[in-house]
């Protein structure tokens, strides 16, 4: 495995159609040999926002700088009350030249 470096910023967390509300994130993003595109990293929403969506898995993230990221929540059970989660990055990932070292 190859570190690509880290996205960083904030945007709209989405829940299928609905804006659930706004969120910040720090990811990193990983190649591995065969080329293989891999991310995740930590989100960050109001503590009643994360206990209302945490398991769900029509979650994506529109960045303000234009990129929609889907993501699942990495841990079985949300820790006590908190506003962060671990997740893993699903579907189309951003290009290797996109992440920022």
């Amino acid at each position: 495995m190859r570190y690509l470096g880290g996205l960083r910023g904030d945007g709209i967390l989405t829940c299928g159609e609905a804006k659930v509300g706004r969120a910040s994130y720090d990811f990193d993003g990983f190649v591995s040999k065969v080329g293989q595109l891999s991310g995740s990293g930590e989100i960050r929403v109001a503590p009643e926002t994360l206990k209302k969506v945490f398991g769900r898995n029509d979650l994506r993230l529109q960045t303000n700088d234009g990129q929609t990221l889907s993501f699942r929540f990495s841990e079985k059970q949300l820790r006590s009350p908190s506003d962060a989660a671990h997740v893993d990055l699903t579907g189309t990932l951003p290009q290797v030249s996109e992440w920022r070292n």
